[in-house]
């Protein structure tokens, strides 16, 4: 009996409408702040200080997209601007207090939808969805194989 490969466009397009399903039904109510801007304070918050040129490269968006967001981020009073020691032209954005709380709150009300999202489903589909998580992690950082993997195999 041969093992028959999955078909991995498949795959990523049954993932790519899942993840989608899931982020639209995770979203809070209109007042709360968008994908976008909680991507990109989460960004600044984890490796700020950070250029906007930088911060809009990290978040795979144009510059006049990361200038909205950072407009948006700078009047709720989430960042603030300061001046690029190395270049006195340019600026760079760093998470406020409220900032990072803001992203904390985001955090956990996301946390607690897909909580819901998955609370009812039988544990074997939890335990599936476990053992998928570095993999789709790896994924999602940009990580092209487990590297853990590729040594065991060399091992073996």
């Amino acid at each position: 009996m041969s093992h028959r490969q999955p078909d991995r466009t498949e795959i990523a397009a049954r993932l790519a409408a899942a993840v989608g399903r899931i982020n639209r039904r995770a979203r809070t109510d209109s007042a709360a702040l968008g994908y976008g801007i909680v991507s990109a304070l989460a960004t600044i918050q984890r490796e700020g200080p950070l250029r906007p040129g930088d911060l809009s490269r990290i978040e795979v968006v144009t510059k006049p997209t990361m200038t909205r967001i950072l407009t948006e981020l700078e009047q709720r009073g989430f960042i603030e601007r300061e001046a690029d020691p190395r270049d006195g032209r340019a600026f760079m954005v760093t998470a406020t207090p409220e900032g990072i709380a803001a992203v904390e709150r985001a955090r956990a009300d996301r946390t607690g939808i897909v909580a819901e999202l998955i609370a009812e489903l039988p544990d074997h589909d939890v335990d599936a969805i476990a053992a998928a998580l570095e993999a789709l992690e790896r994924v999602a950082q940009g990580e092209r194989h487990d590297r853990s993997q590729e040594a065991h195999s060399a091992q073996a």
